[in-house]
C-alpha cells in the first residue's frame, strides 16, 4: 500500500494583496469618519444630521476591512518563518488586534448614533447628551487610542525587521520615524491616522514585489 505524502500548507503568494485591500477599505473608512467628525466642529448632535450616510458607510466597510488586515497579520507571520520572536511577535500581534477591535468599536459606535439619530427626535431627553458622549468616543479611540496600537504595531514589526534583515534598512527607518509621529502627534490632526494604511500599502507593495526572496527564505529553512 504506498504512502500518502502530506503538503505543508503554504501562504499563497496573492494572499500578500490583503494589505492593499486593507489601505483601500481602512483609508476610505478613516476619510468618511473624518469628514463625518470635521476638526474644529462644534460639540453636539448637529453632526449627526449631516453624517449618518456616512457613518453607515464606514460601518459597512470597516468588517471587510477588518477581514484584509488579520490576513495582512498572517502574511507577515509567514514571511517571518523560524526567525519570529516570541518577544516581539508577541507584541506585534497584540498591538495589531488591539488596533483592529478599538477601530471595529470606533465604527459601531458611529453607526449606533447614526442609526438612533434617525429614529430618535431630538427633542427626546438625552439625546444631545448622548450623541456628544458618542461623539467624544470616536474621536479618542481613532486619534488616541487605536492610534497608539498602530504606532506600537509599527515599531515591533520594524524591531523584527531590523534584526533579521529581511526588509530593507530604509523601510525599517521610516517605520520608526512614521510610529514616533504617530504617538507623539496623534491628537494634533486627525487625519495624521491615514498615515498607517498608506504605511500598509507600502509594506504590501514590497512584499509582493519580493515575494520569491521570500519564498526562498522558508524553502532554505525547511531543509
Amino acid at each position: 500500500m504506498a504512502e500518502t505524502r502530506l503538503k505543508s500548507l503554504t501562504t499563497p503568494r496573492a494572499a500578500a494583496a490583503a494589505g492593499v485591500a486593507f489601505a483601500v477599505l481602512f483609508g476610505a473608512n478613516l476619510i468618511l469618519i473624518r469628514w463625518s467628525l470635521p476638526e474644529g466642529a462644534q460639540p453636539g448632535s448637529q453632526w449627526l444630521d449631516a453624517a449618518s450616510g456616512k457613518m453607515k458607510i464606514a460601518a459597512i466597510l470597516m468588517p471587510f476591512a477588518g477581514i484584509s488586515f488579520l490576513w495582512f497579520i498572517g502574511v507577515v507571520r509567514d514571511n517571518l518563518g523560524r526567525l519570529e520572536d516570541r518577544f516581539f511577535s508577541t507584541v506585534f500581534l497584540g498591538s495589531g488586534l488591539l488596533f483592529l477591535a478599538m477601530m471595529f468599536v470606533t465604527s459601531a459606535v458611529g453607526a449606533g448614533l447614526a442609526t438612533s439619530n434617525g429614529a430618535i427626535g431630538h427633542s427626546e431627553v438625552g439625546h444631545n447628551e448622548v450623541a456628544l458622549f458618542g461623539q467624544m468616543v470616536v474621536l479618542a479611540l481613532s486619534k488616541t487610542y487605536a492610534l497608539r496600537m498602530a504606532a506600537v504595531f509599527m515599531i515591533s514589526l520594524a524591531t523584527i525587521w531590523l534584526r533579521t534583515g529581511l526588509m530593507p534598512r530604509w523601510l525599517v527607518y521610516i517605520s520608526y520615524l512614521l510610529a514616533a509621529a504617530l504617538l507623539i502627534a496623534g491628537d494634533i490632526s486627525m487625519w495624521l491616522t491615514l498615515g498607517f494604511p498608506i504605511w500598509v500599502l507600502a509594506v504590501s507593495l514590497l512584499l509582493l514585489a519580493r515575494a520569491g526572496v521570500f519564498e526562498g527564505h522558508r524553502e532554505q529553512f525547511a531543509v
